[in-house]
């Protein structure tokens, strides 16, 4: 099982834990919600859990917790700029279906 992040997504969490001062990388998880059924949850951890599954990449941690890593497993995270608009992208080879919005998916 692996969860991946892009060079630009590495870059763009380091410089906003620099910025904050503190951290130790991005928490990812999955949560109910939408017409879909699940929706990406990411913020910034300033500690590791016991229960954490911990991939590095570009020397930023990603921290998962267990219930939802098969929903990620293979997930590579992105940071992308289209026009104004800035933000991360997730590519997840598990997604079957996303909502019409665009804020949840279903695997």
């Amino acid at each position: 099982m692996s969860v991946t992040l892009t060079e630009a997504a590495a870059r763009h969490v380091k410089r906003y834990i620099a910025k904050r001062g503190k951290g130790v990388g991005v928490r990812l998880g999955v949560k109910t919600t939408g017409c879909s059924g699940l929706a990406y949850k990411l913020e910034y951890a300033d500690e590791v859990a016991p229960e954490d599954v911990v991939f590095e990449g570009h020397e930023v941690k990603i921290l998962i917790d267990p219930k939802s890593l098969p929903y990620l497993d293979g997930t590579e995270l992105d940071f992308v700029r289209e026009g104004l608009n800035e933000g991360f992208k997730f590519r997840n080879p598990r997604e079957k279906d996303r909502c019409g919005c665009g804020e949840s998916f279903r695997v």
